[in-house]
């Protein structure tokens, strides 16, 4: 009996405990959510970036990802779960995407969901 109870503590101990942090899930994910990262569009702290440039009709237009370390989380979560122009459909889960959105604003003072 001593010995089952011996091999039982270290799962009891361990429970909580997670194989990676939030923000080392957060930071992968972003990193390469389903298949595209969202820094080769957004930028690697979602500061936005220039996709391509080209000319249409004669004039130079650039194709640029939009900064995305800038706005609310209720803006950020409806542009996830809804078609953009460009923006590939990521079909991810509420939790997924707070990660990303504390993933953008870990640094900052007030980060608050909503």
């Amino acid at each position: 009996m001593k010995y089952i109870l011996f091999l039982f503590i270290p799962f009891v101990l361990f429970a909580n405990s997670s194989f990676i942090t939030e923000s080392e899930y957060a930071s992968q994910l972003y990193k390469n959510p389903r298949g595209i990262a969202c820094g080769l569009c957004h930028g690697e702290m979602g500061e936005g970036k220039v996709i391509a440039r080209y000319v249409h009709k004669n004039k130079k237009r650039s194709f640029i990802g939009p900064r995305i370390n800038n706005i609310k989380y209720s803006e950020f979560y409806k542009a996830l779960v809804s078609r953009k122009k460009g923006m590939p459909r990521y079909y991810l889960t509420p939790m997924e995407i707070e990660a990303l959105y504390f993933y953008l604003h870990r640094n900052d003072k007030k980060r608050r969901v909503k």
